[in-house]
């Protein structure tokens, strides 16, 4: 066989540093963007603050006081919490909006997936199961015997298996692992599969996790066929990945709501802004960046082209994190208009994939931006993912979502007699005379969410 050289010309598609900048970025609420973005100005001397005069004091367009006079007398500014721990959809009167833990995010996402009502008992075990540090602590045997009890019908492994691996691919990705090596080889799964050395980094996580925490490089180098070069990148890879998915949900300090996106009635139109005082505005320091025009090669000049481009990067990845953002807020404020206009029982079941397709991102990205995002409207602060919930069918073929139905009952129950209050019974009456079907017991559900006692003991003598 004869030797010879050949050129051969490819496209791939990489994870490059600035897109795994942004979608860092974009997970992070304001209060921990306000904090990376203080970092970064102290780490990148080229990094500037700008000096930004508050809109509203000029904006004529803005509320005077008279209309933020009317906003208080009408409507109540509350802060919407997290996912209940008795229902995936959202409880604004019990959970506060710093206390979501792992286990409410993913409940919230498991009751937006389309999951029936066997699977979803069969998540709701894996998810009881699995820790703070997003692992799942118990085997599949063990939950397949609980569930066949549980159930009181038989129950397969191989089930438990299926609804596991699509508990896997929720948010944060890797969680319900069983153990580090499986939990890194998810997120590696959702890399472009061009990316460079992923199948490396992949060999490495799968075969040689013990070598990688004793950081034994050399050994790992001679196993992977690997020189230190090829061996740096297969390592730049993994040190991307995060080990415990459960860890941003386990801080237990007290956290302060920013609101990241502010909506506004203007000529009968609903309008959609970004929060100017959310974030600072940034820039690059202009007097250092002209130098790079005429200069010559020195270590002095190499130090602030380098600088000039990372604090370049950084405002693009912030740049497009605001973009991502501002699109979802509108998408969701076009599909819920009815609530922003007659409240919370005008609003419309919505999942994460109706916001995905309208515009045109994976429902990853959406559930990444609606996490510990909020929105100052006339009706109050809610987080992006109030605005979600479960639909529910009623008599006439419509949909209804269970956050317009618990409105109702609260209203319901807001204007009974207090001598002869309503019971669950008769409150399932009453949705059903208005068209909306819905059984007994999801309705002392959504009354003991509310915090609404029995009728037992709402009844009042006088």
């Amino acid at each position: 066989m004869k030797q010879g050289l050949q050129l051969k010309f490819s496209q791939q598609l990489s994870m490059t540093p600035q897109l795994q900048q942004a979608i860092r970025l974009l997970q992070l609420s304001s209060f921990e963007l306000q904090q990376e973005i203080q970092q970064a100005l102290e780490e990148n001397p080229l990094l500037e603050q700008e000096e930004v005069e508050n809109p509203l004091q000029d904006d004529p367009s803005a509320p005077t006081t008279d209309d933020t006079e009317e906003w208080d007398q009408n409507y109540t500014a509350e802060l919407m919490g997290s996912v209940g721990q008795n229902d995936a959809d959202y409880d604004a009167m019990t959970f506060g909006c710093a206390d979501e833990t792992l286990h409410d995010h993913l409940r919230w996402q498991l009751e937006l997936s389309h999951f029936s009502p066997t699977d979803q008992q069969i998540g709701l075990s894996i998810i009881d199961s699995i820790t703070p540090a997003g692992y799942l602590s118990t085997s599949l045997s063990e939950l397949t015997e609980s569930l066949s009890r549980q159930l009181d019908e038989p129950i397969g492994e191989d089930e438990v298996a299926v609804v596991l691996k699509r508990i896997q691919h929720f948010d944060p990705v890797g969680v319900g692992a069983r153990d580090v090596s499986e939990c890194l080889r998810l997120q590696l799964q959702q890399l472009p599969e061009d990316t460079p050395f992923l199948a490396q980094a992949q060999h490495a996580v799968s075969e040689y996790v013990e070598l990688l925490g004793q950081r034994d490089y050399r050994s790992l180098a001679r196993l992977l066929k690997l020189n230190e070069t090829q061996l740096t990148k297969v390592l730049t890879i993994i040190q991307q990945l995060q080990p415990h998915p459960g860890e941003r949900f386990s801080n237990s300090d007290d956290a302060y709501v920013i609101p990241d996106v502010l909506v506004r009635n203007k000529n009968s139109r609903w309008i959609v802004e970004l929060n100017p005082q959310s974030l600072p505005k940034l820039k690059v320091n202009s007097s250092y960046a002209a130098l790079i025009k005429d200069a010559k090669q020195s270590d002095d000049m190499s130090y602030i082209r380098h600088h000039v481009q990372e604090a370049k990067w950084f405002i693009r990845s912030i740049e497009s994190r605001n973009e991502t953002l501002l699109k979802v807020a509108t998408s969701i404020v076009q599909r819920q208009q009815g609530f922003f206009e007659l409240g919370e029982e005008a609003m419309k079941p919505m999942v994460l994939a109706d916001i995905a397709d309208a515009i045109e991102m994976h429902e990853s990205t959406v559930s990444r931006v609606t996490s510990q995002k909020y929105m100052h409207t006339p009706r109050g602060v809610f987080e992006l993912k109030y605005f979600f919930s479960s639909q529910l069918s009623t008599h006439r073929g419509e949909d209804c979502s269970s956050t317009a139905i618990r409105a109702l009952l609260k209203k319901l129950v807001a204007a009974e007699n207090p001598k002869k209050p309503l019971s669950d019974s008769k409150l399932t009456a009453l949705m059903s005379e208005q068209g909306i079907q819905v059984a007994r017991r999801t309705i002392a559900k959504y009354r003991e969410a509310l915090q609404i006692p029995p009728s037992s003991q709402r009844k009042r003598l006088i």
